[in-house]
Protein backbone atom coordinates (compact mmCIF):
# COMPACT_ATOMS: atom_id res chain seq x y z
CA UNK A 1 0.00 0.00 0.00
CA UNK A 2 1.30 3.46 -0.90
CA UNK A 3 -0.13 6.96 -0.72
CA UNK A 4 -1.16 9.92 1.38
CA UNK A 5 -4.22 9.79 3.61
CA UNK A 6 -5.86 12.99 4.86
CA UNK A 7 -6.96 11.88 8.33
CA UNK A 8 -9.33 13.79 10.59
CA UNK A 9 -7.88 13.31 14.07
CA UNK A 10 -10.55 13.34 16.72
CA UNK A 11 -10.05 14.76 20.21
CA UNK A 12 -8.75 12.59 23.01
CA UNK A 13 -6.15 10.85 20.85
CA UNK A 14 -2.48 11.53 20.24
CA UNK A 15 -1.06 11.56 16.71
CA UNK A 16 0.86 8.41 17.64
CA UNK A 17 -2.43 6.75 18.69
CA UNK A 18 -3.76 7.40 15.18
CA UNK A 19 -0.71 5.82 13.53
CA UNK A 20 -0.96 2.79 15.86
CA UNK A 21 -4.64 2.27 14.99
CA UNK A 22 -4.04 2.80 11.26
CA UNK A 23 -1.35 0.12 11.19
CA UNK A 24 -3.97 -2.34 12.39
CA UNK A 25 -6.74 -1.07 10.12
CA UNK A 26 -4.59 -0.86 6.97
CA UNK A 27 -2.57 -3.99 7.84
CA UNK A 28 0.75 -2.31 7.10
CA UNK A 29 3.58 -1.11 9.33
CA UNK A 30 5.15 1.60 7.18
CA UNK A 31 3.03 4.58 8.26
CA UNK A 32 4.04 8.01 9.49
CA UNK A 33 2.31 11.31 10.24
CA UNK A 34 3.19 14.84 9.19
CA UNK A 35 2.72 17.28 12.03
CA UNK A 36 1.79 16.40 15.60
CA UNK A 37 -1.59 17.43 17.01
CA UNK A 38 -2.14 17.62 20.76
CA UNK A 39 -4.80 15.27 22.23
CA UNK A 40 -7.15 18.22 22.95
CA UNK A 41 -6.95 19.39 19.33
CA UNK A 42 -8.87 17.90 16.42
CA UNK A 43 -8.22 18.40 12.74
CA UNK A 44 -6.27 17.45 9.66
CA UNK A 45 -3.39 15.03 10.21
CA UNK A 46 -1.48 14.06 7.04
CA UNK A 47 -0.71 10.34 7.04
CA UNK A 48 1.93 8.89 4.71
CA UNK A 49 1.91 5.19 3.82
CA UNK A 50 4.60 3.04 2.21
CA UNK A 51 7.03 4.96 -0.03
CA UNK A 52 5.06 8.12 0.71
CA UNK A 53 6.73 8.22 4.16
CA UNK A 54 9.75 9.59 2.29
CA UNK A 55 7.92 12.84 1.53
CA UNK A 56 6.60 13.61 5.03
CA UNK A 57 9.21 16.34 5.56
CA UNK A 58 8.05 18.28 2.50
CA UNK A 59 4.46 18.23 3.71
CA UNK A 60 5.48 19.40 7.18
CA UNK A 61 7.25 22.38 5.59
CA UNK A 62 4.04 23.67 4.01
CA UNK A 63 1.63 26.02 5.78
CA UNK A 64 -1.19 25.25 8.16
CA UNK A 65 -4.60 26.77 8.88
CA UNK A 66 -6.21 26.73 12.32
CA UNK A 67 -9.31 28.10 13.95
CA UNK A 68 -9.64 28.40 17.68
CA UNK A 69 -10.40 30.53 20.71
CA UNK A 70 -8.36 32.80 22.97
CA UNK A 71 -9.45 33.44 26.55
CA UNK A 72 -8.11 36.30 28.65
CA UNK A 73 -8.15 36.21 32.43
CA UNK A 74 -5.86 33.33 33.32
CA UNK A 75 -2.90 31.37 31.97
CA UNK A 76 -2.06 27.68 32.39
CA UNK A 77 1.00 25.46 32.59
CA UNK A 78 0.33 24.02 29.14
CA UNK A 79 -0.95 27.28 27.58
CA UNK A 80 -4.26 25.53 26.79
CA UNK A 81 -7.28 24.25 28.72
CA UNK A 82 -5.62 21.01 29.85
CA UNK A 83 -3.11 22.69 32.17
CA UNK A 84 -3.23 23.97 35.72
CA UNK A 85 -3.88 27.67 36.30
CA UNK A 86 -0.66 29.56 37.03
CA UNK A 87 -1.71 33.23 36.85
CA UNK A 88 -4.99 35.12 37.00
CA UNK A 89 -6.02 38.69 36.38
CA UNK A 90 -9.66 39.67 36.27
CA UNK A 91 -10.99 41.23 33.10
CA UNK A 92 -13.30 43.53 35.04
CA UNK A 93 -14.00 45.72 32.01
CA UNK A 94 -14.36 44.22 28.53
CA UNK A 95 -11.68 45.18 26.01
CA UNK A 96 -12.70 46.95 22.83
CA UNK A 97 -12.54 45.06 19.53
CA UNK A 98 -10.14 47.73 18.23
CA UNK A 99 -7.68 46.88 21.02
CA UNK A 100 -7.95 43.15 20.34
CA UNK A 101 -7.56 43.53 16.58
CA UNK A 102 -4.54 45.80 16.98
CA UNK A 103 -2.85 43.27 19.28
CA UNK A 104 -3.50 40.43 16.81
CA UNK A 105 -2.18 42.48 13.89
CA UNK A 106 1.08 43.01 15.79
CA UNK A 107 1.51 39.23 15.86
CA UNK A 108 1.58 38.84 12.07
CA UNK A 109 4.71 38.55 9.96
CA UNK A 110 7.88 36.83 11.16
CA UNK A 111 7.73 36.66 14.94
CA UNK A 112 9.86 35.13 17.70
CA UNK A 113 8.33 32.48 19.93
CA UNK A 114 9.53 30.62 23.00
CA UNK A 115 8.12 27.06 22.87
CA UNK A 116 5.85 25.99 25.76
CA UNK A 117 7.39 23.79 28.44
CA UNK A 118 4.77 21.21 27.52
CA UNK A 119 6.03 20.70 23.95
CA UNK A 120 8.12 18.16 22.04
CA UNK A 121 11.05 20.50 21.41
CA UNK A 122 14.34 18.89 22.47
CA UNK A 123 16.84 20.63 24.74
CA UNK A 124 20.03 18.73 25.56
CA UNK A 125 18.56 15.56 24.09
CA UNK A 126 15.44 15.67 26.24
CA UNK A 127 11.96 16.88 25.28
CA UNK A 128 10.62 19.92 27.09
CA UNK A 129 7.52 18.10 28.32
CA UNK A 130 9.79 15.58 30.07
CA UNK A 131 11.42 18.41 32.04
CA UNK A 132 7.97 19.86 32.79
CA UNK A 133 6.59 16.55 34.08
CA UNK A 134 9.57 16.25 36.41
CA UNK A 135 9.00 19.75 37.73
CA UNK A 136 12.26 20.95 36.15
CA UNK A 137 12.79 24.20 34.27
CA UNK A 138 15.27 24.70 31.45
CA UNK A 139 16.17 27.57 29.16
CA UNK A 140 14.07 27.28 26.05
CA UNK A 141 15.42 28.19 22.60
CA UNK A 142 13.75 31.04 20.73
CA UNK A 143 12.23 30.14 17.37
CA UNK A 144 11.08 32.14 14.38
CA UNK A 145 7.52 31.62 13.17
CA UNK A 146 5.78 32.96 10.07
CA UNK A 147 2.26 34.23 10.76
CA UNK A 148 0.62 35.02 7.44
CA UNK A 149 -2.87 35.84 8.73
CA UNK A 150 -4.20 36.14 12.28
CA UNK A 151 -7.72 37.52 12.55
CA UNK A 152 -10.65 37.59 14.97
CA UNK A 153 -13.69 35.74 13.57
CA UNK A 154 -16.33 36.42 16.25
CA UNK A 155 -17.37 39.21 18.57
CA UNK A 156 -15.57 39.02 21.92
CA UNK A 157 -17.64 37.58 24.77
CA UNK A 158 -17.14 39.05 28.23
CA UNK A 159 -18.02 36.72 31.08
CA UNK A 160 -18.78 39.07 33.94
CA UNK A 161 -19.17 36.27 36.49
CA UNK A 162 -15.81 34.64 35.69
CA UNK A 163 -14.09 37.91 34.77
CA UNK A 164 -12.79 36.54 31.47
CA UNK A 165 -13.10 37.55 27.84
CA UNK A 166 -12.96 35.20 24.85
CA UNK A 167 -13.10 35.36 21.07
CA UNK A 168 -12.55 33.00 18.18
CA UNK A 169 -9.78 33.41 15.61
CA UNK A 170 -8.34 32.03 12.39
CA UNK A 171 -4.62 31.79 11.72
CA UNK A 172 -2.64 30.82 8.62
CA UNK A 173 0.94 30.09 9.61
CA UNK A 174 4.18 28.39 8.64
CA UNK A 175 5.79 25.28 10.10
CA UNK A 176 6.87 25.22 13.72
CA UNK A 177 4.29 27.75 14.91
CA UNK A 178 2.92 27.24 18.41
CA UNK A 179 -0.64 28.51 18.27
CA UNK A 180 -0.90 28.11 22.06
CA UNK A 181 2.00 30.53 22.45
CA UNK A 182 0.42 32.89 19.91
CA UNK A 183 -2.67 33.05 22.13
CA UNK A 184 -0.60 33.64 25.28
CA UNK A 185 1.51 36.36 23.64
CA UNK A 186 -1.61 38.10 22.34
CA UNK A 187 -2.91 38.20 25.91
CA UNK A 188 0.38 39.60 27.20
CA UNK A 189 0.22 42.32 24.55
CA UNK A 190 -3.21 43.25 25.93
CA UNK A 191 -1.94 43.15 29.52
CA UNK A 192 -3.65 39.92 30.61
CA UNK A 193 -2.67 36.30 31.24
CA UNK A 194 -4.29 34.19 28.54
CA UNK A 195 -4.55 30.69 27.14
CA UNK A 196 -5.78 28.92 24.02
CA UNK A 197 -9.20 27.63 25.02
CA UNK A 198 -10.00 25.74 21.80
CA UNK A 199 -8.23 24.69 18.59
CA UNK A 200 -8.98 22.85 15.34
CA UNK A 201 -6.57 22.39 12.42
CA UNK A 202 -8.43 22.99 9.17
CA UNK A 203 -5.54 22.36 6.76
CA UNK A 204 -2.03 20.93 6.80
CA UNK A 205 0.42 19.74 4.17
CA UNK A 206 -1.89 20.90 1.40
CA UNK A 207 -4.70 18.74 2.79
CA UNK A 208 -8.04 20.18 3.90
CA UNK A 209 -10.84 19.33 6.30
CA UNK A 210 -13.13 18.56 3.35
CA UNK A 211 -10.75 15.84 2.08
CA UNK A 212 -10.25 14.18 5.43
CA UNK A 213 -11.57 10.85 6.72
CA UNK A 214 -12.08 9.72 10.30
CA UNK A 215 -10.58 6.45 11.53
CA UNK A 216 -14.04 4.91 11.32
CA UNK A 217 -14.38 5.97 7.67
CA UNK A 218 -10.94 4.54 6.89
CA UNK A 219 -11.96 1.23 8.45
CA UNK A 220 -15.15 1.23 6.36
CA UNK A 221 -13.15 1.93 3.19
CA UNK A 222 -10.88 -1.04 3.98
CA UNK A 223 -13.89 -3.25 4.56
CA UNK A 224 -15.50 -2.08 1.30
CA UNK A 225 -12.17 -2.40 -0.56
CA UNK A 226 -12.35 1.25 -1.63
CA UNK A 227 -9.32 2.47 0.34
CA UNK A 228 -7.22 2.91 -2.83
CA UNK A 229 -9.72 5.54 -4.00
CA UNK A 230 -9.23 7.49 -0.78
CA UNK A 231 -5.43 7.69 -0.96
CA UNK A 232 -3.68 10.56 -2.69
CA UNK A 233 -0.58 9.75 -4.77
CA UNK A 234 2.94 10.21 -3.40
CA UNK A 235 3.32 13.13 -5.84
CA UNK A 236 0.88 15.16 -3.74
CA UNK A 237 3.49 15.31 -1.01
CA UNK A 238 6.01 17.21 -3.15
CA UNK A 239 3.57 19.69 -4.67
CA UNK A 240 5.26 22.54 -2.77
CA UNK A 241 8.58 21.86 -4.55
CA UNK A 242 9.63 23.09 -8.00
CA UNK A 243 8.75 20.38 -10.53
CA UNK A 244 11.18 19.44 -13.31
CA UNK A 245 10.20 16.84 -15.92
CA UNK A 246 13.08 14.75 -17.24
CA UNK A 247 13.72 12.53 -20.27
CA UNK A 248 14.26 8.77 -20.31
CA UNK A 249 17.98 9.34 -20.93
CA UNK A 250 18.27 11.62 -17.92
CA UNK A 251 16.23 9.23 -15.75
CA UNK A 252 18.83 6.52 -16.44
CA UNK A 253 21.39 8.76 -14.74
CA UNK A 254 19.07 10.02 -12.00
CA UNK A 255 18.06 6.58 -10.76
CA UNK A 256 21.74 5.80 -10.22
CA UNK A 257 22.17 8.94 -8.12
CA UNK A 258 24.47 10.87 -10.43
CA UNK A 259 25.49 14.44 -9.59
CA UNK A 260 24.73 16.71 -12.53
CA UNK A 261 25.03 20.40 -13.52
CA UNK A 262 21.77 22.36 -13.25
CA UNK A 263 21.84 22.91 -17.02
CA UNK A 264 21.31 19.15 -17.51
CA UNK A 265 17.80 19.62 -16.13
CA UNK A 266 16.96 22.41 -18.56
CA UNK A 267 17.24 25.03 -15.83
CA UNK A 268 18.49 28.51 -16.70
CA UNK A 269 19.91 29.17 -13.24
CA UNK A 270 21.05 27.28 -10.17
CA UNK A 271 18.12 26.61 -7.81
CA UNK A 272 18.61 27.47 -4.15
CA UNK A 273 16.18 24.83 -2.84
CA UNK A 274 15.11 21.25 -3.54
CA UNK A 275 13.62 20.35 -6.90
CA UNK A 276 11.31 17.40 -7.58
CA UNK A 277 12.24 15.40 -10.66
CA UNK A 278 9.37 13.79 -12.55
CA UNK A 279 9.60 11.07 -15.18
CA UNK A 280 6.57 9.79 -17.04
CA UNK A 281 4.26 11.74 -14.71
CA UNK A 282 5.70 10.33 -11.49
CA UNK A 283 8.15 11.87 -9.04
CA UNK A 284 11.36 9.85 -9.04
CA UNK A 285 13.88 11.86 -7.04
CA UNK A 286 14.55 15.01 -5.03
CA UNK A 287 17.71 16.91 -5.95
CA UNK A 288 19.44 19.70 -4.01
CA UNK A 289 22.38 22.06 -4.64
CA UNK A 290 25.71 20.41 -3.82
CA UNK A 291 27.60 22.80 -1.52
CA UNK A 292 30.92 21.18 -2.44
CA UNK A 293 30.61 21.62 -6.21
CA UNK A 294 29.69 24.83 -8.01
CA UNK A 295 26.55 24.65 -10.17
CA UNK A 296 26.11 20.94 -9.42
CA UNK A 297 22.95 19.28 -8.11
CA UNK A 298 23.02 16.06 -6.12
CA UNK A 299 20.32 13.58 -5.02
CA UNK A 300 18.75 14.23 -1.64
CA UNK A 301 16.25 11.39 -1.82
CA UNK A 302 15.55 8.73 -4.44
CA UNK A 303 11.84 7.92 -4.47
CA UNK A 304 11.59 5.61 -7.47
CA UNK A 305 14.29 3.90 -9.51
CA UNK A 306 12.27 1.72 -11.83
Amino acid sequence: MEGILPLWKERGMTSHDCVFKLRKILKTKKIGHGGTLDPDVDGVLPICIGKATKVIEYMVDSGKIYEGEITLGFSTTTEDVSGEIVETKAVDTPLLVEEIDAAMTKMTGTITQIPPMYSAVKVNGKRLYEYARNGETVERPQRKAAIHTFVRTTEPIWNEAEQTQSWRFKVICGKGTYVRTLAVDTGLSLGFPAHMSDLTRLASGGLSKEQSLTLEQVAQAMENQTIAEKLLPLEYGVSSLTRVDISEQLFAKIKNGMRLPYSAFGLTEMPDEEIALFYDGKVVSIYIPNPKEKNILKPSKVLRNE
